[in-house]
């Protein structure tokens, strides 16, 4: 009798959770759902009034009450590109280094330091990227980069120091702590008699690092990987010091630029016309709708990825 009540109280406790955690898992889709039924309600005058053409449109007037979001569309998507390229590559080799090279005495202090980078709060990698770093790029870097590469394309314009460029940068130094931390955790979960073994069947430590530890936590490193996109996408206070707010698209990668949450941060306050606050927050749409498209082709082009590397 004592084993019955015990296996149906059991029973009971099973099926509790799975309710719970069912219950968690559809609250999570009404939210995402209530997000896209909130912007398109509220964003509907301007799908009504400029259609398509307002991904199509870099014309931002508010004085004549027409806008389009390709600038910032742009802005939004060549900034991300340029942390990405950065960043990635840098928290691959700084995890490793950490992981497969320093001691472990030491290599404990510079995790704990790149946690604490991963903590600062984005408005101040903006003030220093606008007070500090873009006067370096605009006294230095730039000046430096149109004598190797000329005045053209995209390298092109006068050395300001705010814009493309350095607004990329900036997001590679926000994101690169996030990716460096969970790859770091990443590659320390391997376990030691894997690469132990290989070490032991003559590979060098460049074979063991890349044929093992790499293999062996890839998926986290992609997570990892989007975890800075998503933190690189969303930035609002960082891009809006260093970007310039200028709505307009140009070759150039030093030229003033926008991005959708500078737009947001910078113009929702004044927004006092329907037509106006409408066109901002059909923005926000944009945005949520190029995350859940980033997110998706990266998934699938996980899956290939996966599959040709034999990783289950």
């Amino acid at each position: 009798m004592r084993i019955f009540k015990e296996t149906s109280t059991q029973n009971s406790l099973d099926t509790l959770f799975k309710t719970l955690t069912m219950a968690s898992a559809v609250v999570i889709l009404i939210i995402m759902a209530a997000l896209v039924m909130e912007l398109l309600q509220s964003s509907s005058l301007s799908i009504k009034k400029f259609g398509i053409g307002f991904f199509c449109s870099n014309i931002w007037d508010p004085v004549r009450q027409v806008f389009g979001a390709a600038s910032s569309i742009y802005g939004t998507l060549v900034s991300t590109f340029i942390a990405m390229v950065i960043a990635v590559p840098l928290s691959l080799l700084i995890a490793m280094f950490l992981v497969e090279l320093m001691p472990q005495s030491i290599s404990k202090w510079i995790g704990m330091a790149i946690e604490l980078l991963a903590a600062v709060p984005s408005i101040i990698y903006g003030m220093w990227g606008l007070f500090v770093f873009a006067p370096f790029m605009a006294g230095t870097v730039q000046p430096f980069m149109r004598n190797i590469f000329g005045d053209i394309g995209l390298f092109s314009g006068p050395p300001i120091g705010i814009g493309m460029l350095t607004a990329g940068i900036i997001l590679a130094f926000m994101i690169l702590p996030f990716i460096t931390a969970v790859v770091r955790d990443v590659f320390q979960m391997v376990p030691s008699v894997v690469k132990e073994s290989a070490h032991g069947m003559g590979s060098t430590l460049w074979e063991v690092t890349r044929k093992v530890t790499v293999k062996y936590g890839f998926q986290g490193v992609i997570g990892a990987a989007f975890l800075g996109l998503g933190r690189a996408i969303g930035e609002t206070m960082a891009v809006t010091f260093v970007i310039g707010n200028s709505h307009r698209i140009s070759a150039s990668l030093f030229a003033p630029a926008n991005s959708i949450t500078a737009t947001l941060a910078n113009e929702f306050a004044e927004a006092s016309e329907p037509i106006y606050l409408s066109a901002l927050i059909e923005l926000g749409l944009v945005l949520f709708l190029m995350t859940i498209i980033i997110q998706v082709l990266s998934r699938t082009w996980l899956r290939r990825v996966k599959k040709s590397m034999g990783v289950q």
